[in-house]
């Protein structure tokens, strides 16, 4: 590939933002008759598309960071469904980075996850066919992405596409992959997606961040205008002085 072609492809689209909606959290089941001292719940971590959707589009790996008492405390998932099963006893604090395609960051997100086992009532009784659940909802937001990002993410559903400022041109978009294969990826048959939280109400949220997307276009536009104001009150002042 020449240089001029690969510069064109991490070319920046300037007072653009594209929002990747996600959902990272745990799910644990109480294992009742079969609980040992140091073994009383199976867990799960994750982080998944807010609707279910394929992330791998977007993320390439994750990584989970698990408390030192565990065997390989570092685990790393290498594509979609990005999520770790395990068991024990206690709770602790999960780190999670996030690690994007060389299209989108070169930067990992970083996420924190307090895992939880117990119920909010800890004198209630204890399920094993009830999994307790905590979950968080946020945006991944990158702003002036590449044009060759845009183009594979245009026609994904885990992808909230920008409003794009008046005159900008889309990159011809990327065919999306096999169905079969991002369907590997997703989590809308999950054995625990019947607990995931509904997080339609996101759909508000998403309205927010298109809201604000238009918001800081008009920003950059003004900016631009103020720039080339003073750039002609500066010449107008350089004029008069000579």
């Amino acid at each position: 590939m020449g240089k001029s072609e690969d510069s064109e492809k991490k070319k920046k689209l300037k007072d653009v933002e594209i929002s990747v909606p996600i959902v990272y959290g745990n799910a644990a089941y109480w294992l009742g008759k079969k609980a040992s001292e140091y073994q009383s719940h199976k867990w799960t971590v994750y982080v998944r598309g807010a609707t279910n959707e394929d992330l791998g589009v977007v993320v390439k790996r994750a990584v989970f960071q698990l408390h030192s008492s565990f065997n390989n405390p570092t685990r790393v998932v290498e594509s979609a469904p990005f999520e770790l099963l395990e068991s024990g006893w206690g709770e602790f604090e999960i780190a999670i980075t996030l690690y994007f395609h060389s299209d989108v960051c070169e930067k990992p997100l970083n996420l924190f996850h307090h895992l939880k086992l117990y119920p909010e009532d800890e004198s209630g009784p204890m399920s094993t066919k009830k999994p307790v659940v905590v979950e968080f909802y946020d945006e991944i937001v990158f702003t002036e992405p590449s044009e060759s990002f845009l183009a594979r993410v245009q026609n994904h559903p885990a992808v909230t596409f920008p409003r794009l400022p008046a005159g900008l041109t889309l990159p011809s978009p990327v065919p999306i992959e096999d169905e079969s294969k991002r369907k590997r990826g997703d989590t809308k048959d999950h054995p625990l997606s019947q607990w995931f939280s509904n997080f339609s109400e996101a759909d508000e949220l998403l309205q927010l961040a298109a809201a604000r997307q238009q918001v800081q276009a008009h920003i950059a536009k003004l900016r631009r205008q103020i720039s080339v104001i003073d750039g002609q009150n500066q010449q107008l002042k350089s004029s008069s002085d000579q």
